[in-house]
């Protein structure tokens, strides 16, 4: 029968320096990797379009917040943004930009409020050259802050609007003031958002 080798064999000098040095170089592979690793997965399953920091919350509540409207809903645990030199009528149409802060889950979202309008709207735009329209339904978060992307190009070049009453089409944000206040909002939201 054949004798076994003795265990010190096995593991001869050449062969511990040999995984002394693959264990020290792999170390500092590692290490010289990980200094160049600036973005972090998320393995949270969360979805963060809509989370705001502690800091951009403070900001806008401490700062930014004195422009607007406060409106507490405390049944659903939110706060209700609108800005203060939006147009306001009771018999007017208007289409209000709102900021909505949930305070539970620390995020916050953008809805757009018809006033003496009901859902789905129609919105044209017009600018020197080209013209668009939109059809929005009333939707979920994700939605209305898509509907607000597909009109950040055009409100940030002071296009006209106009929205669809039955047939007619009616002006909408046509003063400056409103058009200021608009913008006003998206800065502060996607500041809040961190965008």
């Amino acid at each position: 029968m054949p004798k076994r080798q003795p265990n010190s064999d096995v593991l001869s000098p050449e062969l511990i320096r040999i995984l002394k040095i693959f264990g020290l170089i792999s170390v500092c592979l590692v290490l010289v990797l990980s200094f160049f690793n600036t973005k972090r997965a998320n393995n949270s399953g969360e979805d963060s379009t809509f989370r705001m920091s502690s800091s951009n919350r403070l900001y806008f509540l401490n700062v930014r917040a004195i422009n607007y409207d406060r409106e507490s809903r405390a049944d659903a645990g939110m706060i209700l943004f609108r800005h203060g030199k939006r147009e306001v009528s009771e018999t007017d149409l208007l289409l209000d930009l709102i900021i909505i802060l949930n305070r539970i889950k620390d995020e916050a979202y953008l809805y757009l409020e018809p006033t003496g309008i009901d859902w789905p709207l129609e919105i044209r735009a017009t600018g020197e050259k080209e013209q668009q329209v939109f059809q929005f339904e009333n939707g979920n978060n994700s939605e209305f802050l898509a509907y607000v992307m597909q009109l950040l190009p055009w409100i940030e070049r002071d296009a006209a609007f106009e929205i669809k009453v039955g047939s007619v089409w009616k002006p909408l944000w046509d003063t400056s003031a409103e058009r200021e206040a608009i913008k006003a909002v998206l800065s502060d939201y996607f500041r809040l958002i961190g965008d």
